[in-house]
């Protein structure tokens, strides 16, 4: 079996990644200080969270700290999502000029906000209208484009073969296939089927989503599909550290030690820091929160405490307290 492009990584256009293993984009969550993380902590590429392609909203506060700066780690991908070609043309050229080297285009999200403006996974029920977006995208930028699709709109309509040969023929780069249907939204069983039948038809390379959250998921699934790639999302929350645990055990068929209380505290410091910087002392207390509430899963009373604190300082000594114990604990 080979995993050689998931570990050595593969190119999308001049972009030759470190290893096949991709950060989700996941709306509110893969900022740039998670982005910044997971490729610190072994991502080959960090997809950013989706934009609207209506660039007249990007002056709010909010698109503004989504859009691609010149610190992002390279290559820079940007998602972009909408349902009117020349909108997400224009689109993909104004991320460009912000610094994207890659475009991707969301026709994955189930979410009813996305899928109210008939953009996201509701567009696979128009193959015709796919294929104007991306010739229309593919043909506005010098940069790579690529596309996140789902297996299809619903479990009786599984097109996502014929999407995957469209955006092949219009010369999308590489493709992800999240293993639901629009229909299953995140639940239910993910099917990957779809996915191998993808990979075996068409030459592009194909990425993997869904439902992987430890190794042992991360080898069943490309054992099953031969993916090119790995699309990691809900699993890296709390534990950016998946992408390092994936990738040693698909080159040494053994798990690597869990990280130590003093490193997860370390990183988890780096990631606070990294989103008061980014949202400010009223936000970023926040935002904070949900993060930490990932961390936190196993420990209800400590999050339930930490949900309760008002800014960083505060949350910063908390947790500082909560380590220390732990790692008093373990020596």
């Amino acid at each position: 079996m080979n995993h050689s492009n998931v570990i050595h990584g593969f190119a999308i256009g001049p972009h030759q990644l470190e290893n096949g293993l991709i950060l989700a984009p996941m709306a509110g969550i893969t900022d740039r200080p998670f982005r910044h993380l997971c490729r610190q902590l072994g991502a080959g590429l960090a997809v950013a969270e989706m934009v609207t392609s209506d660039t007249s909203l990007w002056h709010t506060q909010k698109s503004q700290r989504r859009l691609p700066h010149a610190d992002d780690s390279l290559p820079v991908s940007v998602q972009i999502a909408g349902s009117d070609p020349a909108q997400m043309a224009h689109a993909a050229q104004a991320n460009v000029a912000l610094g994207a080297q890659i475009i991707d285009i969301n026709m994955g999200c189930p979410a009813k906000k996305v899928l109210k403006k008939a953009a996201g996974s509701a567009l696979l029920r128009e193959p015709k209208l796919v294929k104007n977006i991306l010739q229309a995208v593919v043909s506005a930028v010098d940069v790579p484009v690529t596309l996140k699709i789902r297996t299809g709109w619903s479990k009786e309509q599984r097109n996502g073969l014929d999407i995957a040969n469209i955006a092949q023929d219009a010369g999308i780069k590489a493709l992800a296939v999240h293993g639901r249907t629009r229909a299953c939204g995140f639940k239910g069983e993910v099917e990957y089927d779809t996915i191998a039948n993808i990979k075996q038809t068409i030459e592009i390379p194909v990425i993997a989503n869904g439902d992987i959250n430890n190794v042992e998921d991360a080898a069943h699934v490309l054992a099953y599909t031969l993916a090119d790639g790995l699309m990691l999302g809900r699993g890296a929350q709390g534990n950016p550290w998946l992408f390092q645990q994936v990738h040693h055990y698909l080159v040494h068929q053994k798990p690597l030690a869990k990280p130590s209380h003093e490193v997860i505290w370390h990183v988890l410091q780096q990631h606070l820091q990294g989103l008061y910087a980014l949202y400010g002392e009223v936000m970023g207390p926040r935002i904070a929160r949900k993060h930490v509430g990932w961390y936190l899963k196993q420990e209800p009373a400590h999050r339930k405490a930490f949900n309760q604190l008002q800014d960083s300082h505060q949350q910063i000594q908390f947790l500082n307290h909560y380590f220390a114990h732990l790692i008093q604990q373990a020596a």
